[in-house]
């Protein structure tokens, strides 16, 4: 399993995590690109930024799916990274459930294929989405909020300390009542976390934090990598 949670940076503050995408991606194929947390009237948008995103990854070309069935319909092992971008992680999650391309991507991870979501794309990897709820509006009535789950039972939220003061006092106060009951990692834009197989990369100049028993324990700046 190669996936990279991106705390959702993007440009300057992913440079770092784009040259590690570039050491263990096979660069003979292209990327996939998977835009469903945004809205579909943006998804032009959506692929003249992936393409800027990633100009200096050594990649052939970019192929960006327009609908949930696309996705299913593709030949998972034709590619060499699934890129899984940002938005409404609620409505990212419902496309990939009820399409059984949820299914299709966890086959893609167990079968050594790497992925890189940002921000709604890394959330959806952890426990659930328990930890977004402050952030994201669930308006496609989504009830199974369960992710992918490669944090062994540990919850993402992104964007963490690079909002307003107040949304993230919001957020801390949140997370501690939700903590109380799992584990939540609360990642800012300038840090991303490789799970590659049983070990954890750190990517970045800043820390993360760890909301665990009700309480936050902020990651040392000086652990790089850990094992799950």
């Amino acid at each position: 399993m190669k996936v990279f949670l991106c705390g959702g940076g993007a440009g300057t503050q992913t440079i770092a995590v784009n040259k590690r995408l570039n050491e263990v991606i096979d660069h003979s194929k292209p990327c996939l690109y998977v835009p469903f947390a945004m809205e579909h009237t943006r998804y032009a948008d959506c692929y003249k930024w992936i393409k800027g995103e990633l100009e200096n990854v050594d990649i052939p070309s970019i192929e960006m799916v327009n609908t949930a069935d696309e996705l299913v319909a593709k030949n998972m092992n034709n590619f060499g990274m699934i890129f899984i971008g940002g938005g409404n992680t609620f409505k990212l999650l419902h496309d990939l459930k009820t399409s059984g391309a949820f299914e299709k991507i966890k086959e893609y991870l167990n079968s050594e294929g790497v992925v890189f979501g940002g921000s709604a794309g890394a959330i959806i990897f952890g426990k659930d989405l328990e930890a977004c709820k402050l952030d994201d509006t669930n308006e496609v009535n989504l009830r199974d909020i369960d992710g992918f789950d490669v944090l062994n039972g540990t919850s993402i939220l992104c964007h963490y300390t690079n909002r307003t003061a107040e949304k993230d006092e919001k957020s801390r106060q949140y997370l501690l009542e939700v903590s109380k009951h799992r584990r939540v990692i609360a990642l800012p834009e300038e840090v991303t976390l490789f799970v590659n197989g049983e070990d954890m990369e750190v990517i970045g100049n800043r820390p993360y934090f760890l909301f665990e028993g009700g309480a936050i324990l902020k990651q040392p700046e000086d652990s790089e990598t850990r094992v799950l």
